[in-house]
């Protein structure tokens, strides 16, 4: 399988190279900046072209049967790695957390990958995948559906920081995240909810305070489930820190992202909550260490396991949803249901 990494110089898209490599995957590595791709190529084949010309980019992704976009901030230019990719006849994934860039995949992309028979599914990540995954199990797990409400819980703690490429990403949708993002709601979508948890319980801890997020999973998981809500959620703290935008103009300062160690010392964890009209109730929650590096790992399963109707879709219309989340165990990360 080839695959096509735009982005790959950068420390996600490091990581997904890495990644890609143990399962001995061809690889062409694409993207605006020569000097740079031809320092990671290790012999690989590059190809320049920057998102904003599309059709030195549809001619750079030619010939790959994927591409994974690890070029954030996604807001301002996914949408165009996205289109270059359907053009060119690739299935399309991207390592994006941003809710406004995914929900913008979901409305406009559908139709053109239906028509060049191919799958784009935003949001291959550690924040975007075990939640909506989880939700899928937990629905057929209680019928089916429809549900009255799917509730999705982050939590991030031990060592490391955000990359910068995060920062940017963070910089560039903040008004977003301090609004706590979009909601689910009876069929529209909202910004102004009423959030439906006030704490929830992570994995080998009790409950902590949590506040309304811009998650992921908020905009796949009603594409392929009735519920009547749908909310994400973060632990409180980690709300505020993300809040806290660092200016445009600091981040340089910053390390490009943790080193090793530090990611290692990372937990995160996914806790997904679902309810039917008539008060049934189920839990599943994931979690591993080393957020960069499990993006990287389900990046990597995922481009390899796609499989599903033509268009734009959510992960659990692409993966099978208990078998991947088992598929992930060697890399640290473990899920249950209850």
């Amino acid at each position: 399988m080839k695959i096509a990494i735009y982005g790959g110089y950068g420390y996600q898209g490091r990581l997904v190279l890495a990644e890609l490599a143990r399962h001995d995957a061809e690889i062409t590595l694409v993207g605006r900046n020569a000097a740079r791709l031809a320092a990671v190529a290790r012999g690989r084949e590059t190809r320049t072209a920057a998102a904003t010309d599309h059709d030195a980019l549809v001619g750079a992704f030619r010939g790959a049967n994927a591409v994974i976009n690890c070029a954030g901030p996604f807001t301002p230019a996914g949408a165009a790695v996205a289109r270059a990719a359907i053009a060119a006849g690739c299935h399309y994934i991207d390592t994006s957390g941003e809710q406004l860039h995914i929900k913008r995949i979901y409305e406009t992309c559908s139709a053109d990958a239906h028509r060049a028979g191919v799958i784009v599914t935003p949001a291959m990540t550690d924040g975007g995948v075990p939640g909506d995954l989880l939700a899928r199990v937990l629905a057929d797990r209680l019928g089916g559906g429809p549900l009255h409400e799917v509730l999705t819980g982050h939590s991030v703690t031990g060592g490391g920081g955000m990359s910068r490429g995060s920062m940017r990403s963070l910089l560039g949708t903040v008004d977003v995240v301090k609004s706590g993002g979009l909601a689910y709601e009876d069929g529209e979508w909202r910004t102004d909810a009423r959030p439906r948890l006030a704490s929830l319980a992570f994995p080998g801890r009790g409950p902590v305070p949590v506040s309304r997020f811009a998650l992921p999973e908020v905009v796949s998981v009603p594409r392929h489930i009735r519920a009547g809500h749908v909310q994400g959620f973060v632990e409180a703290d980690l709300a505020a820190r993300f809040s806290g935008a660092v200016p445009d103009d600091a981040v340089d300062a910053f390390p490009e992202g943790p080193d090793a160690d530090a990611r290692q010392r990372q937990r995160w964890a996914v806790v997904v909550t679902a309810t039917t009209p008539d008060g049934r109730r189920a839990t599943g929650s994931a979690e591993g260490p080393d957020t960069y590096g499990t993006t990287a790992a389900i990046a990597a399963e995922g481009a390899f396991r796609l499989a599903g109707t033509p268009g734009v879709r959510a992960p659990a219309e692409v993966l099978p949803p208990a078998a991947f989340l088992d598929a992930l165990a060697p890399h640290g990360i473990t899920w249950r249901t209850s």
